[in-house]
């Protein structure tokens, strides 16, 4: 069986117009998506939550090498030229492709180093772009290298076969994590050979990335591929509180959440754009991967999807079919001391498995820490009362005291 795939949103049109719901610089920076484009000025959201320093002193994702199955990497946007191994590329894009009017379609290069959607230097750019002036936009692991992979394109032309094709590649180039944000569309069931190749992935110890999908609005919930095969780590998107992005695709096969909404990254040519998808949610896991890989490179890769849920930020210790085990946490997940247990996938995990230690999260009171807090400011209180009481008549007493001794000095004086 061969299904056609499906990426982001912003595969539709490589140019889309943004408004981004920005906080302090990005403002600014609702433009028309060109390629090139203007750099954004500022620290993306997305990485204003982390603690970049900490976190890159644990680890840059130095020696570790991400694939990338997508719409192809530019390297002629500055912030990718070092960080893509151009040696390493391929195209799996069908030969004397076109459009709807017959005309036909740029392949693009050999060596997947050419993106006229845009799609895959996104992706790329939050996992692997290298620091630079005047904008405070970098990937998570930024000493990483991309393997890029052309596989599909804004028409769709991508199946379940050339992804197959693509991931034994990766494979074969030496890839220590790789990273699809797409899915297949109106799967029915999962493709035999297209779980094979995962299969043969997570075998030789890959980190397997794949976006849950965007089709979750109104609460539609399905499964899509290949973030369902076991041993994917699927990646729904969450937004700035925390929470699931409206879009986001729901359901026990999710395994964790990662920003998705108003991501800049890395556009070709040059520059930065803001979109939104599950397929710039992934990228962000894929990083921290990248970032545990390189800290640990002794470890499986069930030891690393294992040590990215059980440090995710969560409100329930159980898994949640909207965010799955919570929403990644890169600095916890790189600081955290403990060896991780090799976590079955939630769907396992909800039979009853060892569920992960709940990771701190920001939120309001329950009722019984209400109650607690009320009642040791009662406490305090009439503690404070009574001493104040106690306080009071003393001091009254003193005064009655001196009062009464004033009264008898005056009258020996008198006398």
């Amino acid at each position: 069986m061969t299904t056609r795939l499906t990426a982001a949103l912003c595969l539709a049109t490589a140019a889309t117009l943004l408004t981004a719901s920005p906080a302090g610089a990005e403002d600014d920076f609702s433009n028309q998506c060109e390629y090139p484009n203007a750099s954004y000025p500022g620290r993306p959201w997305a990485l204003q939550r982390v603690l970049l320093d900490e976190l890159w002193s644990e680890s840059q994702g130095k020696g570790v090498r991400v694939a990338v199955i997508d719409t192809g990497v530019d390297v002629k946007n500055p912030q990718l030229k070092d960080a893509v191994d151009v040696k390493s590329g391929r195209n799996y894009l069908p030969r004397g492709l076109k459009d709807e009017n017959g005309d036909p379609i740029e392949r693009g290069k050999e060596n997947g180093t050419t993106d006229t959607v845009g799609h895959g230097t996104k992706v790329a750019g939050i996992i692997a772009a290298r620091p630079a002036r005047n904008t405070g936009f970098v990937g998570l692991a930024p000493k990483a290298t991309i393997i890029p992979i052309q596989q599909n394109d804004a028409e769709g032309h991508g199946t379940t076969e050339t992804l197959a094709k693509s991931i034994r590649y990766a494979i074969d180039a030496g890839a220590d994590v790789i990273n699809i944000s797409q899915d297949t569309s109106d799967a029915v069931e999962p493709d035999p050979d297209l779980e094979a190749a995962v299969d043969e992935a997570l075998a030789e110890q890959i980190v397997v990335v794949a976006s849950a999908g965007n089709d979750g609005l109104g609460g539609n919930v399905k499964k899509t591929y290949p973030a369902s095969y076991e041993g994917v780590l699927a990646v729904a998107a969450s937004d700035r509180n925390n929470e699931r992005a409206s879009f986001s695709q729901s359901g026990d096969f999710v395994d964790v959440a990662a920003p998705g909404v108003d991501m800049i990254s890395t556009v070709p040519r040059g520059g930065h754009c803001s979109d939104n998808g599950t397929s710039f949610s992934a990228p962000y896991v894929a990083g921290v991967a990248a970032l545990l890989k390189a800290k640990h490179p002794e470890w499986t890769q069930r030891q690393i999807v294992a040590q990215i849920e059980q440090t995710a930020e969560r409100t329930v210790a159980t898994h949640d079919r909207l965010v799955g085990w919570g929403v990644v946490d890169p600095v916890r997940a790189l600081t955290a001391d403990a060896e991780p247990v090799e976590s079955p996938n939630p769907q396992e995990g909800l039979g009853g498995a060892r569920t992960p230690a709940a990771a701190p999260f920001p939120q309001g009171e329950t009722p019984d820490e209400r109650n607690a807090r009320l009642a040791t400011y009662v406490a305090v209180g009439a503690a404070i009362l009574v001493a104040g009481l106690g306080g009071t008549a003393v001091a009254i007493r003193d005064a009655r005291r001196r009062a009464r001794g004033a009264g008898v000095r005056s009258g020996h004086a008198a006398t």
